[in-house]
């Protein structure tokens, strides 16, 4: 079942204060970026962030899964997805950890 834009908007609505939040579709589910960084997936009208040990850590009793067949798991945001300021502060937390995405080649 692909993610609806409704769900999508709501959720960048809700990190709005996380920095320049943009969500970019793909195979039919949502990447989620801030700041040009990828931070998360919305799968199945599901939140999905990144895994990072801040996160774990600021997030505590961390419930996991993967966002589809075959991925690696994920932090699933579920019963806090309506927090807005612990949502955004999730994600601030995360993509401080996470690595600024590799330069794309340019086709020749």
């Amino acid at each position: 079942m692909a993610s609806s834009q409704d769900f999508v908007d709501f959720v960048v609505e809700q990190i709005e204060n996380a920095g320049e939040i943009t969500a970019r579709k793909m195979f039919g589910e949502y990447a989620v970026y801030a700041d040009g960084k990828l931070f998360g997936l919305i799968c199945d009208n599901k939140l999905f962030i990144k895994p990072t040990a801040a996160g774990r850590e600021f997030i505590g009793n961390v419930v996991e899964a993967p966002p589809y067949p075959g991925a690696k798991n994920s932090f699933l945001i579920e019963d806090q997805i309506e927090d807005c300021e612990w949502l955004s502060e999730l994600v601030r937390i995360s993509v401080k950890e996470l690595p600024m995405p590799k330069p794309k080649k340019k086709k020749k």
